[in-house]
């Protein structure tokens, strides 16, 4: 450093020293302009100057050289230290240069902060609520936020739902996808819904026997392993291919032809000879990077569609013309699901499966200081004996079995009981019991069959998803609508009486409930005569 300091000295005393001689300005030779050829009189005066004025009076000192040494003299001081590695070589422009950024890996200037925007949101009955949010925020964060002010249970299975009218389609948006940009491709009779997707991430949940086998046609022959099929799937360097036949409508006409397709990461393509997938044989129907697939709402009525199992994939712009719309329709809701969820698996990849983990993830996190909501199953609920001072948990399913059939003998006896004691009550309990289901978010009043299986396709086609309604063709009776293996079926729910008391059954009086709250409890712990537990039930919740 030393060295570096008289180096800076001396530099800085070249300059003084010519400042001070005459402040007479430089030519561009590097000469005073006092100094520059004159009378030959002022030559012979120049010429009797002492020695000492012409040191005085000499040149000027040039800065460049004097430079360039210090940077020499720089350099032979640091060749003798020991050699020190780059830290960021990827920064350097070689391997003896100095470490400088290069101009593409700088940090991106600083962007303009979120501004607040108005977004207005509608629920399933009707009803709707502007909500102020940031033009960052995405469609899992106003869903939290509605979550929050309308009271309900966050169990990651509410979406944010993008609907078209006027085109009878409508999608749900992923979790990571910007609320305010998504809203700036919608036209104006459009509008975001907030409902209940209970199969957003069913293929994570299941994915080995999501895809029939039939549809999947892969490079790598997956191992079977639940692991192995999802990096088939999410791996970009993979090409997994789902294919088979849909119905497609033709451009500019009302017709549909069935034709077959095959769905790679380039896009959609379908064969102009039988099932050919040789290249000069496939044609490009549509791309999926600027666009989102649909369901089609009432395809046969719109679109004159075979059936009602309708999609189309629609470019992500406000203005559409009817032939950039790209509509198909499957065999069954099974498969069209299938074709829509590998139309967001090729897009989308892993951020798809960072969406499904996040939840999870953060559920994880809070678990030890925030006790998760408890969801009815067999293993949330074990039978206990209170006869004594001190609880017991009943090991022997024998015993258990024994005590619910003697507490329900009790139970039936101490209503009974009630009943006779209230008898002068003008709100008796018998008709307590045929109405306190009308309060349970399962339970969707006078809609009709149509109305329900509608309900439980939006909400998604998982197994366990029901609600109860009203009869259309008993006033006394009501019915569930259950899903099951992506099948809706119906089971009628009968009164009977039995000792002067009404009661449920669906069993045909194998099994009796006082009310409607009962027996959903109860087959939601066991599958009785459904083919499967209730799990999940549809929601519509007023914002």
């Amino acid at each position: 450093m030393s060295d570096i300091n008289s180096s800076v000295e001396s530099l800085n005393s070249a300059c003084n020293m010519q400042s001070d001689t005459d402040t007479v300005p430089l030519l561009q030779n590097g000469q005073h302009a006092g100094n520059q050829p004159a009378a030959s009189g002022s030559r012979g005066q120049q010429a009797q100057a002492s020695p000492k004025q012409k040191v005085q009076r000499s040149q000027p000192v040039h800065i460049l050289p004097i430079r360039r040494a210090q940077e020499e003299d720089q350099q032979l001081r640091t060749s003798s230290l020991p050699a020190i590695p780059n830290p960021f070589p990827e920064l350097s422009g070689g391997p003896g240069s100095p470490a400088v950024a290069a101009a593409g890996s700088l940090p991106p200037p600083p962007s303009k902060p979120p501004t607040k925007q108005d977004v207005k949101v509608f629920s399933e009955d009707g009803t709707s609520r502007v909500v102020e949010i940031l033009t960052d925020m995405t469609a899992r964060d106003l869903c939290q936020l509605l979550v929050y002010r309308s009271h309900c249970v966050d169990d990651n299975s509410w979406t944010l739902v993008e609907h078209h009218p006027q085109l009878g389609l409508e999608r749900c948006l992923e979790d990571h996808e910007i609320v305010v940009q998504v809203e700036s491709t919608m036209p104006n009779e459009s509008k975001f819904l907030f409902r209940k997707n209970y199969a957003k991430y069913e293929f994570f949940k299941n994915p080995v026997n999501f895809f029939p086998d039939q549809m999947v046609n892969w490079c790598q022959q997956p191992n079977g392993s639940h692991a192995q099929f999802l990096q088939n799937f999410l791996n970009t360097s993979s090409c997994p291919e789902i294919q088979g036949f849909l119905q497609v409508k033709e451009v500019g006409k009302k017709s549909w032809k069935k034709l077959y397709v095959c769905l790679r990461r380039s896009g959609l393509y379908y064969s102009t000879k039988g099932t050919s997938k040789e290249p000069r044989h496939l044609q490009l129907l549509a791309d999926l990077e600027e666009t989102s697939i649909f369901y089609v709402i009432a395809g046969k009525k719109q679109y004159n569609a075979p059936n009602d199992h309708g999609m189309c994939i629609k470019p992500n712009k406000a203005k559409v013309e009817m032939k950039e719309l790209r509509l198909l329709c499957a065999e069954d809701d099974q498969i069209r699901s299938c074709w829509m969820t590998a139309f967001r698996l090729l897009k989308y990849g892993m951020l798809l499966y960072q969406n499904y983990r996040i939840p999870q993830q953060r559920k994880a996190l809070l678990s030890p200081f925030n006790t998760p909501m408890r969801s009815v199953s067999e293993s949330s609920l074990v039978a206990m004996d209170f006869s004594g001072q001190i609880g017991r948990v009943i090991d022997n399913p024998a015993e258990a079995q024994s005590a619910a059939l003697e507490e329900g003998h009790a139970w039936r006896k101490r209503s009974t009981r009630i009943n006779v004691l209230s008898s002068q009550s003008p709100l008796h309990t018998s008709t307590l019991n045929s109405v306190i289901h009308r309060t349970q978010h399962w339970f969707h009043g006078r809609i009709s069959r149509e109305e329900s299986h509608r309900i439980i396709k939006q909400q998604g086609l998982v197994d366990g998803l029901f609600l109860l309604r009203d009869s259309q063709s008993n006033p006394k009776a009501f019915v569930l609508t259950l899903c099951h293996h992506q099948k809706i079926k119906n089971f009628q729910i009968l009164p009977c009486e039995d000792d002067g008391q009404t009661f449920f059954t669906l069993d045909d009086g194998n099994t009796k409930f006082s009310d409607l709250i009962q027996l959903v409890d109860f087959y939601q712990l066991n599958k009785g005569v459904l083919p499967c537990k209730l799990k999940h039930h549809c929601i519509r919740v007023a914002l």
